[in-house]
């Protein structure tokens, strides 16, 4: 899918970001970092998946952490020295200098939403930060090339409550049953069934809240996911393009490959 340039109209939106998991399938790096801030290339994917929705002109964060969460906050209070070449001068002026301070546009609230809170939880404890707005939710640990622009019409028009992102990859996930771009329930995928499964990039109406609890126990996927189905408000963005999760070491290697190839289909900004 080629990128359109076009900044989305609905830009002022807050962008969650679910980044507390334990990483468990990927435990080679998770046991030293958050899943999110295991790198593709020299960056985070967590970067990878800012640096898209800031393309399309999401420059404002809420990241939802939990495990190992005081690794990303030191990432992001010591952005700009990653990024930047500095000289440190130790001389009796004890003084630091940062040449070509490379910054982005963004706005980026790190919570703390506990070690073991499942996904709605961590949703639910954010929405001091959200407010009474639309905004949107992905996880993150995964990278594509989705048009946001025309999935946020679709759930402008659509009138539902969420809209997720659907796509249709090999392997092991469970699958959506739809009728037409609503989604119906949920079921175990059977071998070369073909079918939808949930890949993030989802928009959500502030009454989503109405669905969450804080209590840790809260899956987004599960309760949440069916009582919004049973209630007709849980819409589908099909995406035929590229999607990538990073579950295991061998998911990591395909997309490094990928990127150090330039040929990342994620990498849309200049």
């Amino acid at each position: 899918m080629r990128f359109r340039k076009e900044i989305s109209k609905y830009a002022n939106m807050k962008v969650v970001l679910l980044a507390g998991g334990l990483g468990t399938r990927i435990s080679e790096e998770s046991h030293l970092k958050p899943k999110p801030m295991i790198t593709i290339g020299d960056q985070p994917i967590l970067w990878h998946i800012m640096k898209y929705y800031s393309a399309y002109g999401f420059h404002d964060f809420v990241i939802c952490c939990g495990y190992k969460g005081h690794v990303i906050k030191e990432y992001f209070a010591d952005y700009y020295l990653y990024r930047s070449d500095v000289t440190f001068d130790f001389s009796a002026e004890n003084r630091m200098t940062v040449h070509q301070n490379i910054a982005e546009p963004w706005r980026v609230t790190l919570v703390d939403t506990g070690l073991n809170t499942q996904t709605g939880a961590r949703i639910k404890r954010v929405q001091k930060y959200i407010g009474d707005e639309p905004f949107m939710l992905t996880y993150g640990d995964g990278v594509s090339n989705v048009d946001l622009n025309a999935l946020l019409e679709q759930h402008r028009s659509s009138g539902k409550t969420v809209t997720l992102t659907g796509i249709q990859p090999g392997g092991r996930f469970g699958v959506l049953d739809l009728a037409g771009q609503t989604v119906t329930g949920f079921r175990e995928k059977a071998k070369e069934d073909g079918g939808w499964i949930n890949g993030g990039f989802m928009v959500m109406e502030p009454s989503v809240f109405d669905y969450l609890s804080t209590e840790e126990s809260c899956v987004l996927e599960r309760a949440p996911m069916e009582r919004l189905a049973r209630d007709g408000e849980l819409g589908i963005y099909k995406h035929g393009g590229f999607w990538q999760c990073m579950d295991t070491q061998r998911d990591r290697g395909a997309l490094e490959q990928l990127w150090n190839g330039q040929k990342a289909p994620w990498k849309i900004w200049d």
